[in-house]
């Protein structure tokens, strides 16, 4: 997926569903080490509050504009259109 403005380098946009079951929405250059600085967490104060999480969703996009794009996009989704979001892509999220 070429976008307007693409630095042409692959980037990660991520959706995690975090232990008390609110999704969290991010992006990564490399989505295995960004995974292992949640696991450890060195990652976001969010995730790190919240463990365990599960990596529900990602997708990958050239250039990290159309991924921060992207990844405004879920944020600024009420939890009910996330949720719909991720159904629409085959995600069944554990109930908490």
């Amino acid at each position: 997926m070429q976008s307007e403005g693409s630095d042409g380098s692959l980037w990660y946009v991520y959706v995690l569903q975090l232990s008390d079951g609110s999704l969290y929405a991010g992006i990564a250059k490399s989505l295995e080490s960004r995974m292992r600085d949640h696991r450890e967490g060195t990652g976001s104060k969010c995730v790190r509050s919240k463990r365990p999480f599960k990596l529900v969703w990602h997708y990958s996009v050239l250039g990290r504009s159309p991924a921060l794009k992207i990844e405004a996009w879920i944020k600024k989704q009420p939890r009910v259109a996330k949720v719909e979001f991720l159904s629409k892509h085959g995600v069944r999220l554990e109930e908490k």
